[in-house]
């Protein structure tokens, strides 16, 4: 039986995911400054996820085409 191309991943998501979890909210929040170590793990607040956009990569032209289009 085959595998489905969609579940076939370079070890990681193509997609950015929108729930992050415990231990990198906790980053998150250490990075932002709104982490004291008086915290608890748990009833943590909201982080914003920023989605990271990519583009599609562009094809680079050959000497050739650069040539039929002069």
């Amino acid at each position: 039986m085959t595998m489905d191309k969609s579940l076939k991943r370079k070890g990681r998501l193509s997609r950015s995911r929108n729930v992050l979890k415990r231990g990198e909210r906790i980053a998150q929040l250490k990075y932002e400054d709104r982490w004291n170590d008086s915290m608890g793990a748990y009833g943590l607040p909201k982080v914003r996820v920023i989605q990271v956009v990519t583009g599609k990569k562009k094809k680079k032209k050959s000497a050739e085409e650069d040539d039929d289009k002069k």
